[in-house]
């Protein structure tokens, strides 16, 4: 899949899982107006008959207005202009309520106008769940004879009944949470997939120039006149010996992938001096890139260097780190290498004067295979393995890697290792 073909997926994939979750709450919210408004409906409609029988019984005019007012989401006023009986109220709540299946609990308060209070009535169940009643009704303004009734439990009864809703909700967040996790994991395939793509387009490239300069070289030796100038015959045996020490060193590099994949790396450690491991490996560098410009500068203030470490992979390491500073320089290539003590730990710093790394990059430098995008002004070769073999082999040994870079300035990669005897 093209990378813009993969991003119009994930914005349309994306614009259509925000839809979802917006109608969801729409219909919820709607649900709940419509429960909300029926509910309303008929309390008014039970406190209406209630309030007509108490007008009837008082043979009281029937208001103009409305008698009910709503205080609260639970709370009603009902003006009944006349003295009020609780037990003929109680009676009257009741049988109003069940003739239309209001089965909540509710509890009521009748106004005193003489003491200008609120009169607790009574806490009626209707579930026969009881719980416990409130402490006190609140008053209305108006100062006429009235009751209020409230309904303690209503939010919780609401909630109840919005099962459904809720169960859907759930599902939609986990249906989200699961959509953006696999977004996450195709993403990062996807990137993995170019990284190994990329990896592998880079291999057959590395492999098929000694491979070329080997057959070029072996037809030559074929000639059996080629006997007759040695001179010729030893150039072009050199040519092939030098090609498959590239390739060898090539394959060797590829097999770090597998040690990279383990977790448990199978180090033979013992007792190695840190300064000789940097000088063998920067005699072989400077031997191997004779033809460039280098200036290796190493200032070793480290009063102690021993180290109890793995011989092979150390060296290894420290080829990597001066390999990279060497082919990311410009001519003439300065670097610098630094060690010092601090503690029980022993610091080391490889400093070059290169084309730096920027911050968008720096972060990725240690992820395998990831190789920091030079354009045309470097012809670097290399897997994308180096810095990742690094970090595995320090991390392995007790140590830590850092990288820090400013672009057109150079990097510093910064190595710690225990020293032998010390934690």
């Amino acid at each position: 899949m093209k990378r813009n073909t993969f991003r119009l997926v994930i914005v349309l994939a994306s614009l259509c899982t925000v839809g979802i979750s917006i109608m969801q709450v729409y219909w919820f919210r709607r649900a709940f107006d419509l429960e909300e408004d029926q509910f309303n409906r008929e309390v008014t409609a039970s406190l209406h008959n209630v309030a007509n029988r108490f007008f009837e019984i008082n043979k009281a005019a029937i208001p103009a207005g409305n008698p009910i007012k709503q205080i609260s989401t639970s709370y009603y006023a009902v003006m009944v202009n006349n003295e009020i009986d609780a037990n003929l109220l109680e009676f009257l709540l009741i049988d109003e309520f069940e003739k239309r299946n209001l089965q909540l609990d509710f509890e009521y308060g009748i106004y005193d106008c003489t003491n200008d209070e609120m009169v607790y009535g009574n806490y009626v169940s209707l579930t026969n769940q009881r719980e416990e009643p409130s402490a006190e009704l609140p008053k209305w303004e108006n100062q006429s004879y009235y009751f209020g009734v409230n309904f303690p439990n209503r939010n919780a009864d609401l909630i109840s009944r919005m099962d459904i809703w809720l169960f859907s909700s759930g599902v939609l967040v986990m249906v989200i949470l699961f959509f953006t996790y696999t977004l996450f994991v195709i993403s990062r395939q996807k990137r993995l997939s170019e990284i190994q793509k990329d990896f592998i387009n880079n291999m057959t490239h590395e492999f098929k120039t000694p491979i070329s300069t080997i057959t070029v070289s072996a037809g030559v030796l074929k000639n059996p006149l080629i006997v007759k100038q040695p001179e010729r015959l030893l150039n072009y045996a050199t040519i092939i010996d030098n090609e498959a020490k590239r390739m060898r060193n090539q394959v060797e590099r590829v097999l770090q992938i597998a040690a990279l994949d383990n977790t448990d790396i199978d180090l033979k450690r013992e007792d190695i001096h840190i300064h000789e491991i940097i000088e063998h490996v920067v005699q072989t560098l400077e031997a191997s890139n004779g033809d460039r410009d280098i200036k290796m500068t190493m200032s070793f203030t480290a009063e102690r260097d021993l180290v109890f470490a793995d011989r092979l992979h150390l060296t290894n390491v420290f080829y990597n780190l001066l390999d990279n500073a060497i082919k990311y320089s410009k001519e003439p290539a300065e670097i610098t290498l630094k060690t010092w003590c601090i503690g029980g730990i022993l610091h080391m710093a490889v400093e070059d004067k290169g084309i730096g790394i920027s911050q968008e990059h720096i972060r990725r430098i240690f992820s395998r295979f990831f190789r920091v995008p030079t354009g045309n002004l470097h012809d670097v070769k290399g897997f994308g393995l180096g810095l990742s073999y690094v970090r595995l082999i320090i991390n392995a040994l007790g140590g830590e890697v850092k990288a820090q870079s400013t672009p057109g300035e150079g990097s510093t990669f910064h190595v710690t290792l225990p020293l032998k005897g010390k934690k």
